[in-house]
């Protein structure tokens, strides 16, 4: 884990065999990543662009223009075996985010959890009677 910081972790995931930063957000209701970071690192990411699924995007500075979505195998490493993650991202035309950030509708559906004591630990795939993988400590 890089650094922590309020309600996000920023961790450095492997994506079409290459490492970039993954943002597991507790504030975004929904995945995206900036058309500005697949042009300099997916330079073919349009043939997989999916169409739109209405999304209504703001932040602090009001609208941002979502131009379809892609979907990114993610390889997060771990001592006992890779987790694998295969969210939907919506891909953002002027957002300014240098890697992918997580939003809660896959940190729900991949059961991660992020518990602030002393230290943040992250937990992924906690499931009835399975015990949960754990990421990182920090």
């Amino acid at each position: 884990m890089e650094y922590i910081h309020g309600t996000a972790t920023k961790l450095t995931v492997c994506i079409d065999n290459d490492q970039h930063p993954l943002i597991i957000y507790s504030g975004a209701h929904f995945s995206i990543v900036a058309k500005e970071y697949l042009d300099k690192h997916f330079p073919n990411w349009e043939k997989n662009l999916l169409a739109t699924k209405s999304k209504n995007v703001k932040n602090a500075s009001g609208k941002m223009k979502s131009i379809g979505t892609i979907i990114k195998e993610i390889i997060i490493p771990h001592g006992k075996g890779n987790i694998r993650l295969n969210p939907e991202f919506v891909v953002l035309e002027d957002a300014h985010i240098q890697g992918f950030l997580l939003g809660t509708e896959y940190q729900r559906m991949y059961c991660i959890v992020i518990y602030n004591s002393k230290n943040r630990h992250i937990t992924i795939g906690t499931k009835k009677g399975k015990k949960a993988h754990l990421i990182y400590t920090i």
